[in-house]
Order: structure tokens, then C-alpha cells, then sequence
């Protein structure tokens, strides 16, 4: 346990500079863009430029950028994460907002891509070389080549506008209507699990086939221990410490992916609000999001690591 702690206590600690340099590019990024909040503040009014100075030196933005970073970091320790320039209103309160529902879609492709890339990474496993295996290996190929926004438009398609069982667009509260919620979030969480999915079952499939080559298979199964045992208490233990590294990566890739995926549902979450944002030219609602995003991805990396830790005594003896 305590290897466990000082691991964890590292990991937090090399955090710190991550997320500042995190923060630092987003700065930069934002402050170099071609848009300018003074004008978008303005909303195409006929603004005077002693108006567009005024609203400057009020925000910030002709100090110098060394200080403006300083502002900026010491305004988000404080959990801050400014004005937007054309609602008026608090970003971190849109950011409490939207993103529980960016979580919700996030957690629930998650679960789907999971129970998904088990099934079929196991099953292709044990069934290696026979016609299984062929055929999940070249279901995953397809899934590993669709983009996510691809498998959506035939989703709408075959199931919403076809069949009439999902809605096309909107999103219901769950504590409104929970199979309101359910069936608003499936198709959109579908389209996003789905190439993650792929994606690890091919990781979990090339795992488990490492495994039971390994000789204590073999002397479990020539001890007389049925299948069902071998693979349940110690192949398939063994098999998912490597895909859980790669869970990590696919979690952020299902973050990324929830901004496409929410435009194309109309789901006011983090990503649509996001575009909104960027097309509106409202700098401090995109680095907020930006941010908030960044920091979610690396928390997320934080767990898997813990996790990764706690499934592998090997690592824990090299810590």
C-alpha cells in the first residue's frame, strides 16, 4: 500500500507542470488567434475604437502577456475561469452546465465499448483460427477504420429516421424521464463506443492469446481444471493489465470525439457548446472548455495509472 501511495503521491506531484504547460498553450494559442474579444464583445455593433481600447484595458488584454498568463493561472487556482464576452455570464457556470452531460455520454460509451471489446476480444481469443475469430477480427477492422460522426449519420439513418426508435436530436434530464434519457443518449453513445470498441478488442484479443500460450495455462488445464476456471480466475486477470493502458488513451479519444458527436445530436454538452463558442468568437468560453477538457483527459490518465498499479505486482515490485 504504501508503494501505492508514494506512486500516487509522483503522479500528482508531475501533474503540476503538465497542467500549467497545458494551460500555457491554450494561452498562447488563444492569444495569437486571429479573433479579437473586443469586437466579438461588441457583436458587429458599430463599436468606436476608443470603445474596443476601454473594453481592453477593463479585461486585461494590453498588459503585457507574461502578466496576462499570471492573471489567468491565478484566476483559475481560484476556480475563475472568466466572462464571456458576448452572454455576459460566468464560463464556469456554462461549464457546470454542459459538462455533466458530456460525462454522462462519455460514461455510457465507455460502459458499451467495454462490455463490447470483452465479449468479442475474449471470445476471438479462444476461439483463435476458427471461423469466430475471422469474423470478429474483420468486424473490428471495419470498426477501427469508421470514424465515429460516420457510424452516427447511419445510425440516424437506419434507426431514427428509418425505424422511428431513437430521436434524431435533444437530450431529456434523467431525472425527468430516465428511458427518455436512455433512449435520447443510446445512438450517440453507440457512435462513440463503437470504434473505441474495436479498438480494444484487438488489444484484449492479442493479450489473451499471450496469456494462454504462457506454461501455467497449460499445466492448469493438464492439472484437470476446467476452462471456464483457468481463463476466469487467472488468464483473463493477467490479459487486462495491457489494455488498461490503452483504456486510458480511448477515454480521451471519447472525450474528443463527444464534441462532434453532440453537434451532429444536438446535445447541449460541453462540445456543442464548444463550437458555439468558437464560432461566436468567445475566447473565454473556448479556453475554458479547452481547459476543463485537458484537465479531465489527464485525471482520467491519473486513475488508469492507480489502476494499472494495482493490477500489476510486477510494477509495483520495480516502484
Amino acid at each position: 500500500m504504501l508503494v501505492v501511495v508514494r506512486m500516487l503521491a509522483g503522479r500528482i506531484l508531475a501533474l503540476i507542470p503538465l497542467l500549467l504547460g497545458v494551460i500555457l498553450f491554450v494561452f498562447i494559442v488563444m492569444r495569437f488567434s486571429p479573433v479579437d474579444p473586443a469586437l466579438a464583445a461588441f457583436n458587429g455593433a458599430n463599436a468606436t475604437p476608443e470603445q474596443l481600447q476601454q473594453f481592453r484595458a477593463a479585461n486585461g488584454l494590453l498588459d503585457p502577456l507574461p502578466l496576462q498568463y499570471v492573471h489567468f493561472v491565478w484566476h483559475l487556482l481560484q476556480g475563475d475561469f472568466g466572462t464571456s464576452v458576448i452572454t455576459k455570464e460566468p464560463v464556469g457556470q456554462t461549464i457546470a452546465t454542459a459538462l455533466p452531460l458530456t460525462v454522462q455520454l462519455t460514461l455510457l460509451g465507455l460502459v458499451l465499448a467495454l462490455v463490447l471489446a470483452l465479449l468479442l476480444g475474449v471470445t476471438s481469443a479462444l476461439f483463435r483460427g476458427r471461423w469466430p475469430d475471422h469474423l470478429i477480427r474483420v468486424v473490428t477492422l471495419a470498426g477501427v477504420a469508421a470514424p465515429a460522426f460516420w457510424i452516427a449519420l447511419l445510425l440516424v439513418q437506419w434507426l431514427a429516421v428509418g425505424k422511428g426508435l431513437f430521436p434524431t436530436s435533444g437530450y431529456i434530464n434523467p431525472r425527468d424521464s430516465f428511458s427518455g434519457w436512455l433512449n435520447a443518449l443510446t445512438l450517440p453513445a453507440i457512435s462513440l463506443s463503437l470504434p473505441v470498441a474495436a479498438q480494444l478488442t484487438r488489444v484484449i484479443r492479442t493479450s489473451m492469446v499471450e496469456e494462454l500460450d504462457k506454461d501455467y495455462v497449460r499445466t492448469a488445464r493438464g492439472g484437470g481444471l476446467p476452462p471456464v476456471v483457468v481463463v476466469g480466475r487467472n488468464v483473463l486477470r493477467n490479459a487486462l493489465v495491457t489494455p488498461l493502458t490503452v483504456l486510458g488513451l480511448r477515454i480521451g479519444y471519447l472525450l474528443g470525439g463527444a464534441v462532434v458527436i453532440e453537434t451532429m445530436f444536438a446535445l447541449p454538452g460541453m462540445g456543442q457548446n464548444m463550437i458555439q463558442a468558437v464560432q461566436d468568437g468567445d475566447t473565454a468560453k473556448v479556453q475554458g472548455f479547452v481547459i476543463t477538457i485537458a484537465i479531465a483527459f489527464v485525471l482520467v490518465n491519473l486513475v488508469v495509472d492507480v489502476l494499472y498499479l494495482l493490477a500489476s505486482p510486477r510494477l509495483r515490485s520495480r516502484s
